[in-house]
């Protein structure tokens, strides 16, 4: 198909997209029940232990037997790649970008495939993990050709001015050694892809580690890796809880570096366990966001209802740039309103395998619960629920099938400013509004967080120059109708935050970003 599937073009997709994502689920789901070991040294490794993981659509449905790797494998993954690193580092670039770009080509080749396991296994629509699958795709090219175009970040630099002598200097970047990805549930395959991606191009060694809700994803990431002939230990994949096996790789002493995605407690206990030891090492930690939209009194209505929509509840509100916090001017507060209650009472819940669907599930009981937790808690702390609160299949009714799945309403509640919730990431469908006087107040209130991630804003030319001067986000958008606050793509938006939201202030897939997966070395060379 000549369409090119990004987050900004999935609104709109042809048929035969369609038709394709179809055949894909029934060829995936003929093979449910299978056993998914690990992989280790260019191998498959089986585990002590499995899991069967069981679908957020439907609880009665078992995806498959997933290994639970344990501190052996984490051994053997680590000496592994500790192993195959000296090698690795000195292929030529132009090999690890040829490399790289085989497995985006395999990957691609399987898009549809892993687009249908994600809707099974994390429960987002098909649209949202095509894009993922895509993204991925993109991350292992983008990442390749910044590589070469940095011509491997080596630069010579002038001879000594000194008489009779003959002294050459340069300046060349190195990679670190092990590097140790950790990635989270909600997009499995593109957080643990890019920066697995990111890592093996500047020379280092990977060890990945998926979610233990989404192990599936990182099983068939590494089967696109290992099909495309990279050398055994250059990649392995191991998974199981991050209390255990993730604990285990950050505090190993072959780790030389780590890439976190997730919460801030752990991204920051993660950032000190780097900087501590014998010396530090480094640590690139994106830790969610309680991301902020400003609508003024200028603002065009129908595209921010259209973009506060999708960012608040498009993947369940599971994305760490979905939107939790609204600031409307109170003079156009009730008809942004009336228009957000249009768009999320249109709003298609159910099975995400369908196409009519465009909300699926959370991904756990966990989510769930917490969910109509935080619902009670906006009632009994003053805010008015506009739309939403229920979990569908237990407290509104439903489908045999929705009550055996995690199925809930997108939330929208108009909440007084003291409200904790304000300063607390749910990561579930649910966003607060407030009503304010001045753009002055706005601003005050979009910053009054310790997160800072992604932003956004509708209103004129002035207003939108002044968000950008005052916002404290690493990622923004202004009159954006795709999206508020969400919607970033590899080679179009770079994606990072400020404050709590990130730990190196260097965005994902930027021009800054590969460095960081290397260190500067001086070299001086007298004939």
């Amino acid at each position: 198909m000549s369409f090119r599937l990004t987050y900004a073009t999935m609104y709109n997709p042809p048929d035969a997209m369609h038709e394709r994502f179809e055949a894909s689920l029934q060829r995936v789901q003929a093979t449910l029940g299978a056993r998914h070991p690990l992989f280790i040294d260019g191998s498959d490794r089986e585990a002590t232990q499995h899991v069967t993981l069981r679908s957020p659509i439907d609880r009665n449905l078992s995806l498959g037997e997933f290994a639970l790797a344990d501190s052996r494998d984490v051994e053997a993954a680590m000496a592994a790649a500790r192993a195959a690193f000296p090698a690795w580092r000195a292929t030529p670039a132009t090999e690890r970008a040829r490399l790289l770009r085989r497995v985006a080509s395999i990957m691609e080749e399987r898009v549809y495939d892993m687009a249908a396991a994600m809707v099974l296994e994390v429960g987002k629509n098909r649209m949202e993990a095509l894009g993922e699958a895509q993204e991925t795709v993109d991350f292992f090219r983008h990442y390749a050709d910044d590589f070469e175009s940095h011509g491997g970040y080596a630069h010579a630099l002038p001879d000594d001015p000194i008489e009779g002598i003959t002294s050459h200097n340069a300046s060349v970047m190195r990679p670190y050694g092990v590097w140790v990805v950790i990635a989270p549930f909600n997009f499995p395959l593109a957080l643990a892809g890019g920066p697995a991606a990111a890592a093996l191009v500047t020379g280092n060694t990977v060890v990945v580690k998926g979610s233990s809700d989404t192990p599936w994803a990182g099983r068939l990431l590494a089967d696109c890796v290992r099909d495309a002939g990279l050398p055994p230990g250059v990649f392995n994949y191991v998974s199981g809880a991050g209390s255990e096996i993730g604990e285990t790789l950050v505090q190993h002493p072959l780790t030389a570096g780590v890439t976190f995605t997730g919460s801030v407690p752990v991204g920051r206990q993660i950032m000190q366990h780097m900087a501590g030891g014998a010396y530090p090492r480094p640590c690139i930690a994106e830790m969610g966001g309680k991301n902020p939209c400003i609508v003024t009194r200028h603002a065009n209505l129908d595209d921010a209802a259209a973009g506060i929509v999708r960012s608040a509840y498009g993947l369940s509100g599971e994305k760490c740039s979905a939107l939790s916090r609204l600031y409307v001017h109170e003079s156009v507060a009730d008809a942004l309103i009336e228009r957000m209650q249009d768009k999320i009472a249109a709003i298609r819940i159910g099975d995400p395998r369908q196409r009519e669907h465009w909300l699926g599930t959370v991904i756990n009981r966990r989510a769930y619960d917490n969910y109509e937790r935080y619902a009670d808690q906006l009632r009994d702390g003053g805010a008015t629920i506009l739309a939403g609160g229920a979990r569908i299949g237990q407290d509104s009714g439903g489908s045999e099938m929705l009550a055996h799945g995690y199925y809930v309403e997108p939330l929208l509640a108009e909440a007084p400013l003291e409200h904790p919730l304000w300063q607390h990431e749910m990561f579930l469908p649910i966003l607060m509004l407030h009503r304010y006087r001045d753009l002055d107040e706005a601003m005050r209130l979009a910053n009054d967080t310790a997160m800072g991630l992604t932003a956004g804003i509708y209103g004129s030319t002035d207003e939108v120059s002044r968000f950008h001067d005052n916002i404290e986000a690493g990622v923004t958008y202004a009159n954006r109708a795709l999206g508020a606050t969400t919607g970033a793509w590899p080679g179009y938006q770079p994606f990072g935050g400020w404050k709590g939201s990130g730990s190196t202030g260097k965005a994902i897939a930027s021009f800054y970003y590969l460095a960081q997966y290397l260190r500067e070395q001086s070299r001086t060379v007298v004939e």
